[in-house]
C-alpha cells in the first residue's frame, strides 16, 4: 500500500517562496515516477510537475515554469516542490502523486499516470 503524505504549506506574501515535501512509504520509491497537483477554490484539479524515477527528466506546467522546481531524494523516500516568486493564483490544495511505472506519462495530462495520491497541503499566497 502506498501511502505519501505532504507537508510545508502554508500562508506566504505574493513574491515570497515555499518548499514542500512529500514523504512516501510502503513500496520501491525510488523506481517510480512522481508529481504535483493542485486544486484551487472552485476548479479542477491541475498538473504542476512531474519527475521520473531517477529524477533526470521533468516537467512542468507552463504557468510555473522557471518559478517551481521539482526534485526528489531517493535515498531518503522524499520528494520536494521549491516554490518562488509565488502569485496569488499559486493559491490551492496542492497533492503529492505517485505513479507505478519509471517515466510518467505526457499523454495522459489529467494524471500524468499517476494512480497514489495523498491528502494534499493549502498554500495560501496573499496579494
Amino acid at each position: 500500500q502506498v501511502q505519501l503524505v505532504e507537508s510545508g504549506g502554508g500562508l506566504v506574501q505574493a513574491g515570497g517562496s515555499l518548499r514542500l515535501s512529500c514523504a512516501a512509504s510502503g513500496r520501491f520509491f525510488s523506481m517510480y515516477a512522481m508529481g504535483w497537483f493542485r486544486q484551487a477554490p472552485g476548479k479542477e484539479r491541475e498538473f504542476v510537475a512531474a519527475i521520473n524515477w531517477s529524477g533526470s527528466t521533468t516537467d512542468y506546467r507552463d504557468s510555473v515554469k522557471g518559478r517551481f522546481t521539482i526534485s526528489r531524494d531517493n535515498a531518503k523516500n522524499t520528494m520536494f516542490l521549491q516554490m518562488n516568486s509565488l502569485k496569488p493564483e499559486d493559491t490551492a490544495v496542492y497533492y503529492c502523486a505517485a505513479g507505478d511505472r519509471a517515466h510518467y506519462s505526457v499523454s495522459t495530462p489529467l494524471t500524468y499516470g499517476m494512480n497514489y495520491w495523498g491528502k494534499g497541503t493549502l498554500v495560501t499566497v496573499s496579494s
